[in-house]
């Protein structure tokens, strides 16, 4: 199968268009026909992109973990799942991701694809709509009415925690560029502070809750405004290793959710929940997107189609389809 992969062996973290053999389901696995892919960037400093689980060394991993395609195979112990069916979802950090024509996520970390988004947008949610519904609603626990700062309102989980909170009843202020401000109160904020213009911490009080995705100063700074019984929520991966122990506390990572997958595809199916993605580039661009050299207009994030005929010209091989 086509695939993308880091180049272990190369000078700075570069990834290579290969081929590799097609994985096969295991207990309690689906495999998956990868349709679209959405990258993080950052995914190819993480430790898991480099590391076993048991903490060797981990040569030429395949990047992507949030992904949407069609069931192609399925492992025994796999019940109500049939080939064919088209779904989205992420697989563990330390697997194999979806930058490629096929993956394996267990059953328990899908689910079904809503039926009113193309597999390019449905592959953007994941990760991000993932990590906002945990952070609000399994961390912070917000009720309806409390008052939700959300830092980083255009970003790829801040525009769903903008979006979530507001529709669990939340008055939701947001940091945000000024060229930003009108997608951020299209999402459902009431106030958006222009951070370049203002420090947040001189315009709002009494918080409830902080959703932050920025960490280092923004986040010290935010203590300051929580209420007495305010909660910290963060996922700026610098605060994983924070000296301070309230940073740490505050700190999550997302886990995969099939379940929580479909309460957001019912979300998105009725257009109560909004995806974004801001550019499609095919697989075999897919090392220059992680490099940030596919040109960024819109919020959003990069997606890459996986059928992709430009894949094989790479190899001087015959065009096959997908």
């Amino acid at each position: 199968m086509k695939v993308v992969r880091v180049d272990s062996w190369a000078p700075g973290r570069a990834l290579v268009p290969c081929t590799a053999p097609k994985p096969h389901p295991g207990q309690d696995e689906l495999l998956i026909r990868v349709c679209a892919a959405a990258l993080t960037p950052t995914e190819l400093l993480w430790y898991p992109t480099w590391h076993t689980k048991s903490g060797g060394t981990r040569l030429g991993a395949v990047p992507s973990h949030e992904f949407s395609g069609v069931v192609a195979a399925i492992g025994d112990g796999v019940d109500g799942v049939e080939v064919g069916l088209e779904v989205f979802g992420m697989n563990d950090w330390f697997a194999n991701g979806a930058m490629a024509e096929y993956c394996v996520a267990p059953v328990s970390s899908v689910a079904r694809k809503p039926i009113t988004l193309s597999h390019a947008e449905a592959a953007s949610v994941p990760i991000s709509a993932l990590t906002a519904w945990q952070g609000l609603f399994d961390r912070a626990k917000i009720q309806s009415g409390e008052r939700v700062l959300v830092h980083g309102g255009a970003g790829a989980v801040g525009a769903y925690a903008v979006q979530l909170a507001r529709l669990h009843g939340a008055h939701v202020i947001a940091t945000a560029s000024s060229s930003d401000a009108a997608f951020v109160k299209s999402l459902g904020a009431e106030r958006i502070i222009d951070y370049r213009a203002s420090r947040f911490e001189r315009c709002v009080s009494g918080i409830d809750v902080v959703f932050d995705t920025v960490g280092g100063e923004t986040l010290e700074r935010s203590w300051s405004v929580l209420n007495t019984h305010g909660r910290m929520v963060t996922i700026a991966a610098v605060e994983e290793n924070s000296a301070g122990a309230r940073s740490k506390e505050a700190f999550f990572i997302v886990e995969p959710s099939g379940k929580q997958l479909t309460a957001i595809a019912e979300l998105l199916e009725t257009g109560e929940l909004r995806p974004f993605v801001d550019t499609v580039v095919p697989l075999a661009r897919a090392p220059e997107a992680y490099a940030g050299k596919v040109p960024r207009q819109h919020p959003g994030k990069v997606v890459v189609s996986v059928a992709d005929k430009n894949f094989d010209l790479v190899f001087g091989r015959t065009p096959i389809s997908a």
